[in-house]
């Protein structure tokens, strides 16, 4: 799912980073202009274009998270996985599977989706003898009421079209954000589908998904699945999972020669573009040729396997588990020129700064009032890492050679990050003097570089104590928060009045007198009271004599206080009476 900002008055506005366009509103889109696009030809295209900074990105962050809890509470498995600000996948099987089985087939078109297991009046209405908004192909038309025999997994799609609906909805609701949402039954395809009806639309992938018996290679398209037709149309560059360099080498083989690409600005258009019709037809194309195309050293095991099955939309891939804690904290910044030290530290301080705040957003959290009310981290960085892309020079024609190749330096996180005492200002300047100053200087030894991007990250994050099981420990802050309860049958209080004797049952064998009228009831033993010590073989009795022990061995008594200690235990006793005097 994707969820947009709300609609403006303003249609025409942007978000900009440095030269580059990051992303555009759909006005902007219509005017001509494009992600990854330079800001001076937008201003060409569309003279009446309003930029927006895009650098602070608080705003942005907190309505993120605020979607994704938001999605996050209507799950039932927390298979709830985030990627990037706006994008979220969510794995509803379980709810589908649940209310699958409550289906009527003679009364579809009156169904009702229970959206929690333990209450049967939570939920909505809807038709499921269709599917929800819109399918593709487009051209499918719903059955007649006389022939609605439904397969399982056409069942279970609609199901999860009309779900998605009232997600749509009820964001758009109570949210007042928009969403595109594509349903599919692997994130692959579910991603690709969500594109087609942009915006405040969501898309279904019918099925068949793969026809039996069929080759993946099948030239007819009247042969092929729904799936197989869907995935042909697009650009291998634009399957995810399948990256630029992978990609390159594909357009390579397939047309037999270097595709034609601007080899100065990553963010110009393709100017020969290869369909994964085109590479799934192309002959002796496998997962083995692929696997020898993209196989090189360092090179992710059965590559080659895994492109040729995104290929043919097959991804096996689980979505991730809500995480309480994000695995890394990364802050980067693309440059058109950064050559000097001054320029470099200026940067650092940047990124750093923000760094240390998206770790104050992101891993603190407000303290228990009824302890002491004060913000504690509820995870730990343990690394530091920097990382560097240099500008490769100039060609001998005057071109430059497109790299993405990243040149990193690791380090344990200094402990000072975690201060809450020290104001960011001055965390970030130690951090630059004493760990990304040296590590800088570790990857660019020699002078004359030209640094075209620069990342800093803190990574291998630990949870820290709490009760959930991703933390390292257990929360102090809910033992002193329970200890009331926990120690409440062991506590000793103060009365002005003696609490009423308990008659205690005796031994076999020994006898107590009945206390009489006169008599005090100081040998009636006291239950629940620790002020009575009962006596036992090492307990001192009145005449502070101590009961023979055979493993007491032979007694001594203290000059000065005059106790009756055994033999091994005079020296401490004796070293007692010195330090007190």
């Amino acid at each position: 799912m994707e969820p947009k900002p709300p609609r403006r008055n303003d249609n025409r506005v942007i978000l900009h980073f440095k030269q580059i366009i990051v992303t555009c509103n759909y006005e902007a889109r219509r005017r001509g202009l494009s992600k990854l696009q330079l800001i001076n030809d937008a201003r060409r295209l569309c003279p009446d274009v309003v930029i927006v900074l895009g650098e602070e990105l608080g705003r942005f962050r907190d309505a993120s998270k605020s979607l994704y809890k938001y999605l996050e509470s209507f799950t039932w498995n927390g298979k709830v996985e985030r990627l990037g600000f706006d994008e979220v996948f969510m794995d509803v099987s379980d709810i589908v599977d649940y209310n699958q089985a409550l289906l009527l087939q003679n009364r579809l078109e009156a169904s009702f989706f229970q959206l929690k297991k333990d209450d049967p009046t939570v939920g909505f209405n809807f038709d499921a003898s269709w599917y929800a908004s819109h399918v593709y192909p487009p051209e499918a038309h719903p059955p007649l009421a006389n022939t609605m025999v439904q397969d399982s997994l056409t069942t279970r799609l609609i199901l999860g079209s009309h779900l998605a609906q009232y997600l749509r909805l009820s964001l758009e609701g109570e949210k007042g954000y928009t969403a595109t949402v594509g349903i599919s039954t692997n994130k692959l395809i579910s991603k690709l589908v969500g594109n087609l009806n942009k915006p405040r639309g969501q898309t279904t992938l019918l099925p068949p998904y793969q026809l039996e018996g069929s080759a993946s290679r099948a030239v007819n398209a009247e042969q092929e699945s729904n799936m197989t037709q869907f995935i042909d149309n697009h650009e291998i560059g634009n399957i995810p999972g399948i990256g630029y360099k992978m990609a390159q080498k594909i357009r390579n083989q397939v047309l037999a020669q270097p595709a034609n690409h601007n080899m100065e600005l990553v963010y110009e258009p393709r100017k020969d573009s290869v369909t994964v019709r085109e590479v799934r037809l192309f002959p002796e194309m496998s997962g083995k040729t692929l696997g020898e195309m993209l196989g090189v050293p360092g090179a992710e095991r059965g590559i080659g396997g895994k492109a040729w099955n995104l290929i043919n939309g097959i991804d096996d891939t689980e979505v991730q588990q809500m995480r309480r804690v994000p695995s890394q904290i990364s802050i980067e910044d693309s440059y058109i020129c950064l050559d000097t030290i001054t320029q470099v530290l200026k940067e650092m301080k940047k990124l750093g700064t923000s760094l240390i705040n998206r770790m104050h957003v992101d891993l603190l959290k407000d303290g228990d009032p009824d302890v002491c009310g004060v913000k504690r981290w509820i995870a730990y960085p343990k690394t530091l890492r920097l990382s560097t892309r240099p500008r490769p020079p100039l060609n001998a024609d005057g071109t430059r050679t497109r790299s993405f190749a990243r040149n990193s330096r690791s380090t344990p996180l200094p402990t000072f990050v975690f201060s809450l005492k020290e104001g960011v200002e001055a965390i970030v300047e130690r951090l630059i003097q004493e760990a990304l100053l040296p590590m800088y200087r570790r990857l660019h030894p020699q002078p004359g570089w030209n640094i075209s991007l620069m990342n800093i990250c803190v990574t291998n994050l630990v949870g820290a104590a709490g009760e959930d099981s991703g933390s390292n420990g257990q929360d102090i802050s809910k033992m002193f928060k329970r200890q009331k309860e926990v120690l409440k049958e062991w506590k000793v209080e103060d009365k002005d009045v003696p609490p009423d004797p308990v008659p205690v049952t005796e031994p076999h064998g020994i006898h107590q007198a009945e206390p009489s009228a006169g008599n005090d009831a100081g040998d009636v033993v006291m239950e629940g009271s620790e002020d009575v010590l009962q006596h036992t073989q090492n307990t001192v009795d009145e005449n502070a004599e101590w009961e023979e022990d055979e493993e007491s061995g032979e007694l001594e008594r203290c000059g000065k206080c005059g106790a009756l200690l055994p033999s091994f235990a005079m020296p401490a006793h004796e070293r007692f009476h010195s330090l007190k005097g």
